[in-house]
């Protein structure tokens, strides 16, 4: 039996007409799904009975448990149970365009950034498709209004995920499920080359951030393990692919770790490094945890760093912070029931 959430519109169409019934059932069913949010087949009294039996001997509709909901000023955490009982967060920010959840794409993260909680979570497994796709329905169901954009930016490196994460997104764009537009959705990696290549290919105008956060090969190596797998020469040949297959900008995430990565000769790496991509720098100060002993670069060297990058051409700002003081900023979430 198959989540009801983890099949696309054509995978649908095919169903319905392998058993001999019209594909135009696959849309009326996904509006169902979708826009009026239903959570069980008898609730579709148009369809009859008989059809309706055979939907749920073939699909469930799956349980995402809230465990834990914080709030603080325009930003809310929500930390889930999954069916088999493991744990994810995910976190929803107001913006003046609108409400924007960044959500989770697997169970821990293998990737071991050092600044980062989830990094210290070992992998339990990868989110399906439909489990990504519940974290917006049920926090869209807490909150009673829809979420207009979506960055997938939470626990997990969404590219050692790549074909749950790109069927999520053929589901949640469709135009008959939750219609969120390719361009409100963004993909954060921490530079997995040859997915990144891959994502070149992919249809949809999704928009793609990478977590950089030096471009000093050696100090990327202390910070973030998979430089080790993938240089700063190896990423950047894949960046310029992806440029020049799809001719859509790129996020470079910079995170700002005081006397780690923030000096003048930080900066200066950085012009050089981006000098011939089409790029923008995100700025983000860093945001402390209990198992880090990296600290937030002050505002003097931020604001120097940003300076220089302005000085040399590049286009940059400084993240606003969101969700500190419940642990829901970048790089804090960690899925910690106790928290």
């Amino acid at each position: 039996m198959q989540a009801i959430y983890d099949v696309t519109i054509d995978e649908l169409e095919n169903y319905f007409l392998n058993k001999n019934e019209k594909k135009y059932k696959a849309k009326y069913l996904y509006n169902f799904l979708y826009k009026e949010k239903i959570k069980d087949f008898d609730e579709i009294t148009t369809l009859k009975k008989s059809l309706r039996d055979e939907l749920k001997e073939d699909f469930y509709f799956p349980t995402l448990t809230l465990l834990k909901h914080e709030k603080s000023e325009d930003v809310q955490k929500f930390l889930f149970s999954l069916e088999d009982n493991l744990l994810i967060e995910a976190v929803l920010m107001e913006h003046d365009y609108g409400l924007s959840l960044c959500m989770s794409s697997q169970v821990g993260c293998n990737m071991g950034c050092k600044f980062c909680e989830s990094g210290r979570l070992k992998k339990r497994r990868n989110l399906e498709a439909y489990e990504m796709v519940e974290q917006i329905l049920k926090v869209e169901e807490l909150i009673s209004k829809k979420i207009s954009r979506i960055v997938v930016m939470g626990i997990g490196e969404p590219f050692d995920n790549y074909d749950n994460f790109c069927k999520f997104i053929k589901i949640i764009n469709s135009d008959l499920g939750l219609s969120i537009g390719s361009r409100h959705i963004t993909v954060s990696t921490c530079g997995v080359v040859p997915k990144i290549k891959e994502f070149a290919d992919f249809p949809y105008q999704v928009n793609l951030a990478i977590s950089l956060h030096s471009a000093i090969e050696n100090k990327r190596q202390e910070l973030m393990p998979i430089s080790k797998a993938y240089d700063l020469n190896t990423l950047k040949e894949a960046l310029i692919y992806y440029y020049n297959k799809t001719h859509r900008r790129i996020t470079i995430e910079y995170i700002m770790l005081n006397k780690v990565n923030d000096g003048i000769e930080d900066a200066k790496a950085l012009v050089n490094y981006v000098k011939d991509l089409n790029c923008y720098i995100n700025l983000i100060p860093y945001n402390t945890t209990n198992a880090s002993d990296f600290e937030r670069s002050s505002d003097k060297n931020i604001k120097q760093f940003y300076d220089y990058l302005i000085k040399n051409k590049l286009t940059a700002t400084v993240r606003k912070e969101f969700g500190s003081k419940i642990s829901a900023a970048c790089g804090q979430l960690s899925s910690m029931a106790e928290k």
